[in-house]
């Protein structure tokens, strides 16, 4: 039988949020509903509310949650009612050809729920990354629920769900850093911030923070940085040069995701050196490097989809390290809300005052 939740609704393009009555349907076959206890409030939630990722309004957002699985339907066996889970938007399919190949964090054909939330008008909803979670309680597809020790703060654990997720994943996964390299991380919010708290739990030896704010390089030096410029007042190339015995560092990652971050990035690693790219760029963008310094340099130029993580094996992991006092997930929760606190919240976002506003229900 369907439900009636309160949820978070953004209408129209760049018009303020709005909490609203939503119908959650029963699961289908390979689905769960959760209830909501936590969901941290993303960029990416303001992107969507700005129409910059795509004109299907209207969104139910919130994706960085976690909760505890109410019920599910025919055919689940991954949960089950009672398990405390987080919520990811990436739930591998296990056929495609990614997935055939061993390297299932690439999946091209992610899962999830078939069946529509709507308004009390019939009016069908887009969840954002499939999730839809600033709200009492939710519809996905199962495989978009990983269990994690229950011990956790869903305050907590829910930012793995995205933002921490994809900063970690960057340095530790994708840009795969190693014990004594020297890492850059340009931008340093809260998937930055997470950059470099991911490259000091694989033991890089330098870890320069690179941000355009005084407090952003304040907490960057709380979540492992040895080093941090003020790129308003350095240039960061130079800078990172110069503090790397004038080579360039091992591994870049650019947590802003623009052409002049990416640029930076590109220059201020080593020869052979690894740029990553997890800050996500706008659809107009353009990026002009010379081809001669794209193959001069050598290396490896990536792109991070989610921190290349793969849920099932990434974030039991990281909250067993968080329960042994390893991983110091509380530092990312500026504050908690309530839920009709989220439109001013995207407002001390944008500002930087913060490095998540948490919604707890």
């Amino acid at each position: 039988m369907s439900q009636k939740v309160r949820a978070v609704i953004a209408r129209r393009k760049n018009e303020p949020v709005t909490v609203e009555t939503v119908v959650v349907p029963d699961p289908g076959p390979g689905e769960a509903v959760v209830k909501v206890q936590a969901c941290g409030v993303c960029h990416t939630d303001l992107h969507y509310r700005q129409g910059g990722i795509s004109d299907d309004f209207p969104f139910m957002l919130g994706h960085e949650a976690a909760g505890v699985v109410e019920s599910v339907g025919e055919g689940v066996s991954e949960v089950e009612p009672g398990d405390f889970v987080i919520l990811n938007w990436r739930a591998v399919c296990g056929q495609c050809r990614a997935c055939r190949r061993g390297r299932p964090w690439y999946c091209f054909a992610t899962h999830n729920a078939a069946r529509k939330m709507t308004l009390e008008d019939g009016t069908e909803l887009t969840a954002a990354l499939g999730i839809g979670a600033f709200a009492d309680k939710t519809l996905v597809h199962a495989g978009q629920c990983t269990k994690v020790d229950p011990a956790a703060s869903p305050a907590v654990a829910g930012l793995l769900g995205c933002g921490v997720m994809a900063g970690l994943g960057a340095a530790l996964n994708t840009g795969n850093v190693q014990r004594g390299d020297s890492v850059a991380v340009i931008g340093c919010g809260g998937v930055g911030g997470a950059a470099v708290m991911g490259a000091n739990l694989a033991g890089a030896s330098r870890i320069i923070a690179v941000d355009i704010d005084d407090r952003k390089l304040a907490t960057a030096r709380k979540l492992g940085a040895t080093h941090t410029v003020d790129s308003r007042e350095n240039d960061p190339v130079e800078a990172v040069r110069e503090l790397t015995g004038g080579f360039g560092a091992d591994v870049v990652v650019d947590a802003v995701g623009v052409p002049e971050t990416y640029r930076q990035a590109f220059y201020a690693r080593d020869l052979a050196g690894t740029v990553v790219l997890v800050g996500v760029p706008t659809p107009e963008m353009r990026l002009e490097l010379p081809l001669l310094d794209v193959f001069g340099r050598g290396g490896a130029l990536k792109s991070s989809w989610y921190g290349d993580c793969l849920p099932s094996r990434d974030f039991p992991m990281l909250i067993d390290l968080y329960l042994q006092g390893r991983l110091d997930l509380d530092a990312f929760v500026s504050e908690t809300i309530a839920l009709d606190g989220v439109e001013e919240s995207f407002d001390r976002m944008v500002a930087g005052d913060v490095l998540r506003s948490v919604v707890v229900l």
